[in-house]
């Protein structure tokens, strides 16, 4: 029984090497065939065994192709992810961009740097097969271009930022050299010098002070003062020229707000709303927004929660007041309430603002409420007209840093109405011919408080006068 199980397989063997060995003929073939063969179509030499292992072997090596294109297949596949995935990492790290989340734009650089070292790692291993002569095969081109195209662009990105990484160490060096030699200046004892640094002229285009003081001081708070004077005319003609745009009645506005803000035993009311001519209103508007940003000046947070700090521990809390006033003093208001909405400084500009821009006023103006939501929401619109108010807000809060910075505080006043004229506390907004106020002209109304500071300097009270009748 074996030896017929032998045999069996034996034939098996040489019918597929004569398979091999001879393909299907043609019909020459055929009959050559057939005139040779003598009607024997079964039989095959011995000595073509040899050649079927042969061809068995070629078998084996077509093996190994296949197991090379599925490692090349494999490899491809790995370079594509990490290609997907780093993709998915910097679209990360751009919209932690905005609004600014630090904790997620650490994440997502570390994430890009991850799939980086990948796709360098794949390289690496790309070149040792072919140095090994594993990978001899390969498509060199193809692989080696897709790899080049898909590095290319983020070691360019990766130039960029070096470049502008020196720009900006070669301006923090510069900048550094300027506070060096202002604060040389400033200790050099020369009062004038020192008075020269906060003058109009230092004040750079945006509002900020561009002198650096290592400590408070009686002028850099008189110098915030024409800040906070400057930001406020430029947040109430913004809102002047919308009303105008709305066709408001601007006589009847200011009626209307002078009406809200003053007492029933004022026995001024009456002439000073209705004598503020139309080319005065921005002062009567000017005089709204101060009045009500200054509500709570006295209070170390302005009333937006119970601290106590100021009482509980003086002389830490003018050092936090002052460097606060550094920190916060060049920076954008939008985008610190980008990053930190809820902070103090964030509360105190949504207070103000629904304080300032009643609902019905938003409306008029802009036919939606958006703003007010936004804002009752926690949140700080990025619009002109909220960046305007937000110069105002930064410019107030920074006063009221160095106002609780200063030792003893400044004291602020605000003149009252109907009180004559006194030139040593008040200056009229209104100019009158020669430069001097005449005789007989009281306060209508008062426009910008005034401070007294401790070294006995006056930053006089803004008020709009009137005959007094």
């Amino acid at each position: 029984m074996t030896r017929k199980v032998s045999n069996f397989s034996n034939l098996i063997q040489r019918v597929t090497a004569s398979c091999l060995l001879h393909p299907l003929p043609n019909k020459e073939e055929e009959e050559e065939c057939h005139s040779d063969s003598g009607g024997n179509k079964h039989e095959v030499d011995d000595k073509e065994i040899p050649k079927v292992e042969e061809r068995i072997v070629s078998f084996k090596v077509s093996g190994e192709e296949k197991k090379l294109n599925k490692l090349k297949c494999g490899l491809m596949e790995e370079v594509f992810e990490t290609v997907s995935a780093l993709k998915r990492a910097y679209m990360s790290l751009q919209e932690a961009h905005c609004p600014w989340d630090p904790e997620k734009i650490r994440v997502a650089d570390m994430a890009v740097v991850v799939e980086l070292n990948k796709l360098g790692l794949l390289k690496e291993r790309f070149h040792k097969d072919r140095r090994r002569g594993k990978g001899g095969n390969y498509d060199d081109g193809v692989v080696s271009l897709t790899l080049t195209e898909v590095v290319a662009p983020y070691e360019a990105v990766m130039k960029e930022l070096k470049k502008e990484v020196k720009a900006k160490d070669l301006e923090v060096q510069n900048l550094k050299e300027k506070i060096e030699s202002v604060v040389t200046l400033s200790s050099s004892g020369n009062e004038k010098k020192t008075r020269k640094h906060y003058s109009k002229k230092k004040l750079g285009c945006s509002g900020q002070i561009q002198v650096v003081e290592a400590a408070p001081s009686p002028q850099l708070f008189e110098a915030t003062m024409v800040q906070v004077r400057e930001a406020s005319k430029s947040f109430s003609s913004l809102l002047l020229s919308l009303m105008h745009s709305a066709h408001w009645d601007i006589t009847a506005a200011v009626c209307s707000i002078e009406a809200a803000t003053t007492t029933t035993t004022d026995k001024y009311n009456t002439s000073a709303t209705t004598l503020v001519s139309a080319q005065h209103a921005k002062y009567a508007l000017e005089s709204y927004i101060f009045r009500k940003f200054f509500q709570g000046f006295d209070h170390e947070n302005f009333y937006t929660d119970g601290s106590l700090s100021s009482l509980l521990n003086p002389d830490q809390f003018r050092r936090d007041c002052f460097t606060q006033y550094s920190d916060m003093k060049s920076m954008d208001p939008t985008e610190l309430l980008g990053v930190l909405p809820t902070c103090h400084f964030g509360k105190f500009c949504s207070k103000k603002y629904l304080a300032i821009v009643h609902p019905k006023m938003e409306e008029s103006l802009f036919g939606n409420l958006d703003h007010h939501s936004q804002v009752s929401a926690g949140n700080h619109p990025r619009t002109q007209f909220y960046n305007e108010f937000l110069g105002v807000a930064k410019a107030v809060w920074l006063l009221h840093l160095l106002a609780f910075s200063l030792n003893p505080s400044p004291s602020h006043f605000e003149a009252s109405r109907g009180v004559e004229f006194h030139p040593h506390y008040m200056d009229s907004v209104v100019k009158f011919a020669g430069g001097r106020v005449p005789a007989g002209q009281v306060v209508g109304f008062p426009v910008s408080p005034g401070f007294k500071l401790g070294n006995g300097t006056i930053i006089k009270a803004r008020v709009y006068l009137m005959t007094r009748t």
